[in-house]
């Protein structure tokens, strides 16, 4: 039979999701422990590939095999699992189901504050200097009104196409942050699929909007040239989390 496994982790001591010559993988370390479980060699196959340090708050994978007792394996898999890798549920699906090409939508989380604080730098990028976050919101808009996302795509990557739909992205303040008087914003971007870099390279060009170096008609043509190097900088990875991802069949995985 197959199965879902809904699952979340801290992705910085990780080399990313995918199973990799050069490092340890969350893939990795989850098929291990999987397959120690069923007696049985066990593939995983995720919803996506997050980059090196990237966390996520809510990933999805199928693998197929026999299980009698999925909560007893939800215990076990924890059991065994690091503390920086966590699984809440598995569940039976229909063998067509597929954790990647069954998805509808993903929607990531990026975060930034703009003081120094040393309990937010794990998880947030610290930049320096204010940032007009309205028009980085008026230029993130204009990402719906595109599907080919060249610009902020990895060179030399596998994908098949560079089209993507993005339905969400948008700039937010938290409101009630532990950090005081350390103001943080969180990026919110949503679309049916995701190039590679893909998210990281949007942030890092809607920073240079931000901070006055292009305007939100520089944005739309650094998105119509369609060429890696006329877009900004890749930001870190450890401030990046995949939150959701979301099917037809399952319009809410995590109550499912």
């Amino acid at each position: 039979m197959r199965y879902f496994i809904r699952l979340s982790y801290d992705g910085t001591a990780y080399h990313g999701w995918q199973i990799q010559p050069n490092g340890i993988s969350v893939q990795e370390t989850l098929q291990q422990a999987l397959s120690t479980l069923l007696r049985q060699p066990t593939e995983i196959v995720g919803a996506g590939r997050t980059d090196a340090g990237v966390h996520a708050r809510m990933m999805v994978a199928h693998f197929d095999g026999m299980v009698e007792d999925t909560a007893q394996l939800v215990y076990k898999l924890n059991k065994l699992l690091p503390r920086d890798i966590a699984v809440q549920q598995v569940w039976p699906v229909a063998d067509e189901m597929h954790a990647r090409f069954s998805a509808t939508s993903r929607t990531y989380h990026y975060f930034v504050h703009l003081r120094k604080s040393p309990f937010l730098r794990q998880y947030s990028w610290q930049l320096y200097g204010q940032l007009d976050f309205d028009k980085m919101n008026e230029a993130a808009r204009t990402l719906l009104d595109y599907e080919d996302f060249t610009s902020f795509s990895k060179v030399n990557t596998d994908a098949k196409t560079n089209l993507c739909h993005v339905t969400q992205a948008v700039w937010e303040p938290i409101p009630d942050s532990e950090e005081g008087d350390v103001e943080v914003w969180r990026f919110t971007i949503t679309a049916n699929r995701f190039l590679r870099n893909m998210v990281r390279a949007i942030v890092g060009t809607l920073v240079e909007v931000g901070r006055g170096r292009m305007t939100v008609d520089d944005f739309r043509r650094v998105i119509e040239q369609r060429n890696r190097c006329s877009a900004g900088e890749s930001v870190p990875g450890n401030a990046l989390f995949l939150v959701d991802v979301s099917y037809e069949q399952f319009p809410n995985p995590k109550i499912c």
